[in-house]
């Protein structure tokens, strides 16, 4: 059962046609004038991402749910969370995108509130504190844990380039981070930025079947066709959040976010 994370997401891939997965990211400030003036902001919140959950779960085999975007909502943020969550299909992979990474104790609690708690498929770690700050999150089988290797925003070069005895730091990391997956109940996955494609091809061809989860595709300037071809066929989940979820600020937003997701599945292909 140790890859049960990735083979349903392969599955799911064959079933759909689709390596889409769409980030929801409700920014406050970009939401439907007409939802925020009828509703509370946390129902508005709520509302949003509930209705583009149904317009465009068709076409996608995942959803990343961003922790920052509903702990912003303070005390209501959670019980929002646990609302959006509940509209997500259950053949739908769910992603906790937390980016945590704390010593091994609180990295179990982390663990214990994303996967027993809030019952999300996958999340995302940041591995800066070494092995016991990772292994927390792939203690539970069938489940990942997208640790970051080789991110998409400018900053990323500040560490992940540097030149080390045996190549880039992030090689090293994420070949490490698989390594320690192969000895876990759960599973090792990476996110790979979808900017820089020369990189995401080198890992690729490094780990063929590691889960890839890949953000920066539309608003952050990744090619949908470019990427594709770099990720090869492993697993792979193409994130898309901004060009999607906010194709409209109409009453449309809902038809306009699933056509933006039919389209952008169609230039991903499968």
């Amino acid at each position: 059962m140790k890859h049960a994370f990735s083979e349903r997401l392969q599955t799911l891939r064959q079933q759909k046609s689709s390596v889409l997965c769409v980030g929801l990211d409700p920014d406050p400030e970009r939401l439907p004038p007409h939802l925020v003036r009828s509703l509370p902001l946390p129902e508005a919140v709520s509302r949003f991402c509930r209705d583009i959950i149904e317009a465009t779960a068709e076409n996608a085999v995942a959803f990343k749910v961003n922790f920052a975007f509903f702990e912003a909502l303070g005390a209501n943020g959670y019980a929002v969370m646990e609302d959006v969550l509940s509209a997500i299909p259950p053949d739908v992979l769910t992603i906790a995108d937390a980016k945590r990474g704390d010593i091994g104790n609180s990295a179990s609690f982390y663990a214990r509130a994303v996967f027993d708690e809030l019952r999300f498929d996958s999340i995302t770690v940041s591995p800066y504190m070494g092995r016991d700050s990772v292994d927390p999150f792939m203690t539970r089988e069938g489940t990942c844990a997208f640790v970051l290797a080789r991110t998409s925003n400018p900053g990323s070069a500040d560490f992940q380039q540097l030149m080390i005895q045996d190549g880039p730091l992030f090689e090293t990391v994420a070949k490490r981070v698989v390594a320690w997956g192969e000895e876990a109940n759960g599973e090792a996955g990476l996110v790979v930025g979808a900017t820089d494609t020369r990189d995401l091809n080198t890992l690729r061809g490094l780990l063929p079947a590691t889960p890839f989860l890949i953000p920066g595709v539309g608003a952050q300037g990744g090619s949908a066709e470019e990427v594709m071809e770099a990720s090869g066929s492993g697993p792979v989940l193409i994130n898309s959040s901004r060009a999607i979820i906010y194709a409209s600020s109409n009453e449309d937003f809902a038809l306009a976010a699933g056509k933006a997701a039919a389209s952008t599945r169609d230039r991903l292909g499968s």
